[in-house]
């Protein structure tokens, strides 16, 4: 069975609003992060180092504790690399203005 005309029409424009809703839905969830600096970084790196020097340690030595805490070290390295705080960013792409 066909749509009525007027159900057609609402029908359209429902679609448009969500269609408008999504993109101003990611613009903003997109704005908020930037990706991580030269110092996150870095500091990424040594910490992924030191937990690897300390993993490998507490399994040459047999303490597990110390290869818990070698491999907590790499995750927290890993972490600030992928989602890095608000401090540690650059803006991923400069900011588009609005019409």
């Amino acid at each position: 069975m066909p749509l009525s005309e007027q159900e057609q029409r609402l029908l359209d424009e429902m679609e448009r609003n969500l269609y408008h809703s999504e993109a101003d839905d990611v613009a903003t969830v997109g704005a908020r992060r930037g990706r991580a600096n030269g110092t996150a970084i870095i500091i990424a790196a040594v910490g992924i180092l030191i937990g690897l020097a300390l993993l490998v340690t507490g399994v040459i030595i047999r303490q597990p504790l110390v290869g818990v805490l070698g491999f907590a070290a790499m995750f927290a390295g890993v972490v600030l690399v992928v989602a890095p705080p608000l401090r540690f960013t650059v803006p991923s792409r400069p900011q588009q203005t609005r019409r």
